[in-house]
């Protein structure tokens, strides 16, 4: 099986100690409608001790009940039956239960008896109702005493035969009657948690809340170990996290290792290829200049072209100009006129003209002074980059 295989079928069966069914006594007991699991659970004990000729102390018990039932099918079994050595060897097992309860999970139909056939006879497993069996009953084979030859197969199959007649017989009411040969066993499930049993064709799923009531040990026991299973799963999956953060831990260093020689790489082909693209940045940038030097000049005929306008229409009549220069650091697109006016209200018509000329980006008035309608002022005009060609007017 492959490890994706593997990974879908999910964790492997559990290991499940089935004890023999003759061992058992068993008892539906009634239930409170609307019990909880733990109401279920105390009341069963309540009733298990009621009916039974031995101390509830003295047993191994278990049950089986689903929410909602009014009933729940208790088995139980007086320690003494069970040997030193019998115990001993259900350590490490999830779960311990006679043969029978490993069935009651099925989605059984009504009137349905299950014949669970097995070394020491034959077990009759009776719904009523589709919920909790009614009854659980169980014929042993004949013995043969010691020294006797086995019995032939036809006298085992006859007694089989019989047994198994009489035993739809006291279930009462059977529609249908299933015979199971062979024992039931664990089998993967979606949960670590969960049990599945499969005998034939009969599939009984039980999840957690199911097999923690039927488990036949003492109950004690049962919650120290189910509290060891619980850290040894949290330390489990601890271990798994910290087994995948290392491998992400493997894999970033590889790809950091991968990194630095796709790094090396690249600083060999840049150290061969540096002197190459420094001699095409420098002719690059030694053409830039050159052509800077060839277009991008002062243009100072052209600028004021623009700023006067075409025939002085620009300009109003009541502003002359004194003086036009450019201010060192101010560029190539800037231009300072100092004007004088004889008219100061001519000053703000005349910068609104020239902000409205395309070319022109801004227009400052700086160091007015005025003397009654006669006035001084600066001017500086910015053009935009490229707006004004050599030897062409705005």
């Amino acid at each position: 099986m492959s490890f994706l295989a593997t990974l879908r079928a999910g964790p492997p069966p559990p290991k499940v100690a089935l004890l023999p069914d003759g061992l058992f006594f068993t008892r539906a007991l009634p239930v409170a409608v609307g019990a909880s699991p733990a109401e279920a659970a105390a009341q069963v004990e309540l009733a298990l001790e009621a009916v039974s000729p031995f101390p509830i102390a003295q047993l191994f018990y278990g049950y089986f009940w689903t929410p909602g039932a009014e009933t729940a099918f208790t088995f139980a079994a007086y320690r003494r039956r069970f040997t030193a050595e019998q115990i001993a060897a259900w350590s490490g097992s999830a779960l311990v239960l006679p043969s029978f309860a490993a069935l009651l999970g099925a989605e059984a139909k009504p009137a349905t008896t299950v014949i669970l056939a097995s070394p020491e006879g034959l077990t009759a497993i009776h719904w009523t109702d589709a919920r909790v069996p009614a009854s659980v009953l169980f014929r042993p084979l004949p013995a043969t005493p010691d020294g006797t030859p086995e019995p032939e197969p036809a006298q085992l199959e006859e007694a089989r035969a019989r047994l198994r007649a009489e035993l739809i017989r006291d279930a009462g009411g059977s529609h249908t009657v299933i015979d199971l040969t062979a024992p039931p066993t664990a089998e993967r499930a979606r949960s670590d948690r969960d049990v599945t049993f499969r005998s034939g064709d009969w599939v009984s799923p039980l999840p957690a809340t199911v097999t923690a009531a039927l488990d036949v040990r003492d109950k004690g026991e049962l919650a120290s170990l189910r509290a060891a299973r619980r850290r040894d799963i949290m330390l489990w999956r601890v271990t798994l996290g910290c087994a995948a953060a290392l491998g992400l831990f493997a894999i970033g260093e590889l790809g950091l290792i991968g990194g630095r020689a796709w790094q090396k790489v690249r600083d060999t082909q840049f150290r061969t290829q540096r002197p190459l693209v420094e001699k095409i940045m420098t002719s690059d940038a030694l053409g830039r200049r050159i052509d800077d030097l060839a277009t991008k000049r002062l243009l100072p005929w052209e600028m004021m072209m623009a700023v006067i306008g075409t025939n002085k229409a620009t300009l109003p009549k009541e502003i002359y100009f004194g003086r036009v220069y450019t201010t060192p650091g101010s560029g190539i697109y800037t231009l300072s006129i100092d004007a004088q006016t004889t008219s100061v209200s001519t000053i703000s018509v005349y910068t609104s003209a020239l902000k409205a000329v395309a070319g022109i980006e801004s227009v400052e008035t700086r160091g007015l002074q005025a003397r009654g309608e006669n006035a001084t002022f600066t001017l500086v005009i910015t053009f935009k980059s490229d707006a004004i060609k050599p030897g062409a007017l705005l």
